[in-house]
């Protein structure tokens, strides 16, 4: 992603994030590899499959997918701020 000039707002970041997500829920590529994403949500994914199968399985929902993208400066997106 691009340094923004500025902190992003509430309802930038919610743009960025909810397009992001509507990529990838219809199929656009990933910037996190599976394995951040058993790392991010390690706790979540025991607490749902078990010890047993948190290596073999990992977050699917895009929303979750495209915060993590966005925490970690990885979505190429970025608002036009109108600035004065």
């Amino acid at each position: 992603m691009v340094e923004p000039i500025r902190p992003h707002t509430r309802f930038e970041k919610a743009r960025i994030v909810g397009a992001r997500a509507l990529q990838i829920s219809m199929g656009a590529p990933l910037y996190v590899t599976e394995e951040e994403l058993r790392e991010s949500f390690r706790g979540e994914l025991i607490s749902l499959y078990g010890v047993d199968e948190v290596n073999i399985r990992f977050v699917l929902d895009p929303l979750k997918i495209a915060t993590l993208e966005y925490e970690k400066h990885l979505i190429p997106i970025d608002v036009d701020p109108h600035l004065d």
